[in-house]
């Protein structure tokens, strides 16, 4: 089975998110203890990424 490419996948890990947007990976995860972080996904100790919703608010937001 082929895997997907990052861009391809609708869910990213922290590691994979920091690669597509070329943020460091501790950014992204202070980012996503927001409460109002809307491109989270919290499954038990894990952390993913909504792809999409993160390329829009990446789009929409200067990340300092």
């Amino acid at each position: 089975m082929k895997e997907l490419s990052i861009a391809e996948k609708a869910m990213l890990t922290i590691e994979e998110a920091a690669k597509y947007s070329n943020i460091g990976q501790g950014k992204i995860r202070e980012l996503t203890k927001d409460p109002r972080c809307n491109f989270v996904l919290h499954s038990g100790r894990n952390v993913l990424i909504k792809r999409k919703i993160f390329e829009d608010f990446l789009m929409s937001h200067e990340v300092i």
